[in-house]
């Protein structure tokens, strides 16, 4: 798979997202390749490498980032993690990818922001799901008046996982400190996924809360008391005064998934998927109504917005393809169309308002 204009990765962690999403992905597009890896545990980078055939395993993280056949590092520690990680890529003058969230703070996010325009580094965020399929099919159809002038949006995204009992896997998102609680992940993405396409929020009003204050370790048995949010209900107003409401809920037994409706002055659209994660052939499944009192028809998605190599993974990972599709596409024709930083910052300060105003009981407004 390697070329003369491959893009060189080098790696930074490689725990379970990594060895289900990344590795699957830079497999399937030709315009990637693997070059080198760091962990923390060097005894899982050696066992990736010998497995991947990853040529370079870097001994520190120092030794990654400045290695000469890497030209961009994909940081795929915690949240906690992140920000060393990425301050080490752009001391070396790497472009580099984070994932979701950029790091525990809007502060940090938005002084590593700035610190990639200042070194002149892409940088790209793992909130890939606006890029998706789908997503890219419903801002066209918006965009081209299928339901007229937006008047309501409203967004439920529910997942089986952050319950009370959760495995030692997701022990990092426990503390509230680590913003790695389901509304700092899957309201992130969620969010980001949905307001690419009909346009962010001017103001809102929140509702966040936290209902499995005590959190146990299915493995071992330990228990942690939390503060970290399962919950969250936003309202609130789109540029053009259309009406958003948000129910972001983690821990739900049964019937989880993704529902969005979205109603305008001529006609109306529903988006669906029965899962918020996505396995093989959880697709997204559009349906529309043009008119008045009709019934709803499936809009499949068209062909043109199929630009993947086929495969058999999971639409999750094929969510991420997309956005290294994007930054490929990015680095060869000189766009920026891959989420970036910039894209992180806003989404911080829009879960920092719905914490601000969940506490005060008062209505935030946002810049547009």
């Amino acid at each position: 798979m390697s070329t003369v204009t491959s893009i060189r990765v080098g790696l930074v962690g490689i725990g379970n997202w990594a060895l289900h999403g990344h590795v699957r992905v830079f497999s399937l597009l030709s315009q990637y390749e693997i070059s080198a890896i760091y962990s923390q545990r060097q005894d899982s980078a050696r066992a990736a490498a010998d497995q991947f055939g990853i040529p370079n395993v870097a001994e520190s993280l120092d030794e990654l980032v400045n290695h000469p056949d890497v030209d961009l590092v994909v940081v795929l520690t915690t949240a906690p993690q992140h920000e060393e990680a990425v301050r080490a890529a752009i001391a070396a003058r790497k472009n580099v990818y984070c994932e979701w969230p950029l790091t525990t703070s809007t502060a940090i996010s938005e002084e590593l922001s700035c610190l990639t325009k200042h070194a002149g580094v892409r940088n790209i965020v793992g909130l890939q799901r606006r890029h998706a399929p789908h997503n890219r099919y419903l801002q066209d159809l918006l965009q081209q008046g299928y339901v007229g002038k937006v008047r309501s949006v409203r967004i439920h995204v529910s997942m089986n996982y952050f319950q009370a009992l959760r495995p030692n896997a997701l022990r990092w998102t426990v503390p509230v400190e680590n913003f790695s609680s389901v509304i700092a992940i899957y309201a992130g993405h969620f969010l980001d996924m949905l307001f690419t396409a009909t346009g962010w929020p001017v103001n809102l009003a929140g509702l966040v809360v936290n209902q499995f204050d005590t959190v146990t370790i299915k493995e071992t048995d330990e228990q942690f008391s939390t503060t970290a949010p399962d919950q969250m209900v936003l309202a609130g107003q789109l540029e053009n005064g259309a009406v958003v409401s948000v129910h972001i809920e983690g821990g739900k037994r049964n019937g989880s998934g993704v529902q969005i409706e979205i109603t305008g002055h001529e006609g109306d659209l529903r988006i669906t998927n029965r899962s918020a994660f996505g396995d093989v052939g959880d697709d997204y499944v559009i349906e529309g109504a043009h008119g008045d009192n009709l019934p709803m028809q499936v809009l499949p998605v068209p062909e043109c917005y199929l630009r993947l190599p086929a495969s058999n993974l999971p639409s999750a990972v094929l969510e991420l393809a997309e956005l290294y599709h994007a930054y490929a596409q990015d680095v060869a024709e000189g766009t920026h169309a891959a989420a970036s930083f910039e894209d992180a910052v806003r989404m911080h300060k829009l879960l920092d308002a719905a914490l601000e105003t969940s506490h005060t009981g008062r209505r935030a407004l946002l810049a547009s």
